[in-house]
C-alpha cells in the first residue's frame, strides 16, 4: 500500500500550526537558510531518516518545499516517516504560503540558492560564448557547448559541478558557518 500525503491549503496549515501541528521544511540547507518559515522545523529531504524529522509524539504533520512539487515526488517516503499522525502536503509550499500573505522569515544576508547561483552562472557563460563567438571569434562558442554539456552530465548523473565549485565559494562557506543556516 503506497502511502501519500494530503494535500492543505496554507491557510489551513497556518491554523492547524497554531493547534500544534508540525510544520516541516524539505529544502536544503541554502534554501531553508534565505527564506523560511519561521515555525518550521528544519529537516532536509538528503537527511531524511538518518535523524528524527517529526517528533514521535507529533499528531499532525505538515511537510513543505518551496513549490510543492518535491514535496509531491517524495510523498510516499515522508507520509511514512510517522506512520501515526496525520500527514499533509503544504499545496504550493512556501511561493503559496506567501501569496496567502502568511508570514516567512528572510535574510538577506544569506546567499541566493546555489541552483539558482548555477543557472545565473551558466546562463552568463553561454550568453557569453555566444556573444563573443559572433563578434571576436568562432572558436568562443566552445564555451557555450562546454557549458550545455555539462548541464546535460548534471542532468544525467544528478551531480553538478558547477554548484561544488559555487559552494567553495567565499560568500556560501560563510553563509554555511552562520547560526541562522542551522536553523
Amino acid at each position: 500500500m503506497t502511502m501519500s500525503l494530503k494535500p492543505i491549503s496554507p491557510e489551513r496549515a497556518a491554523e492547524l500550526a497554531s493547534r500544534g501541528a508540525v510544520l516541516v521544511d524539505i529544502r536544503e540547507r541554502d534554501e531553508h537558510a534565505r527564506e523560511r518559515i519561521p515555525f518550521a522545523r528544519h529537516q532536509p529531504l538528503s537527511q531524511m531518516g538518518r535523524s528524527e524529522a517529526v517528533p514521535a509524539d507529533a499528531d499532525v504533520v505538515i511537510f513543505h518545499c518551496r513549490s510543492g512539487a518535491r514535496t509531491r515526488a517524495n510523498e510516499a517516503r515522508l507520509a511514512s516517516t510517522n506512520p501515526g499522525c496525520e500527514a499533509y502536503l503544504l499545496d504550493g509550499g512556501l511561493e503559496a504560503w506567501k501569496k496567502a500573505g502568511l508570514p516567512t522569515a528572510f535574510d538577506r544576508r544569506q546567499p541566493i540558492e546555489i541552483m539558482r547561483q548555477v543557472q545565473i552562472a551558466a546562463g552568463s557563460m553561454v550568453v557569453m560564448g555566444a556573444a563573443l563567438g559572433a563578434f571576436v571569434s568562432p572558436h568562443f562558442y566552445a564555451l557555450s557547448a562546454f557549458v550545455g554539456l555539462g548541464l546535460v552530465f548534471a542532468g544525467i548523473t544528478g551531480t553538478c559541478g558547477l554548484a561544488k565549485i559555487l559552494g567553495w565559494m567565499p560568500w556560501n562557506r560563510r553563509a554555511a558557518a552562520s547560526p541562522s543556516a542551522a536553523n
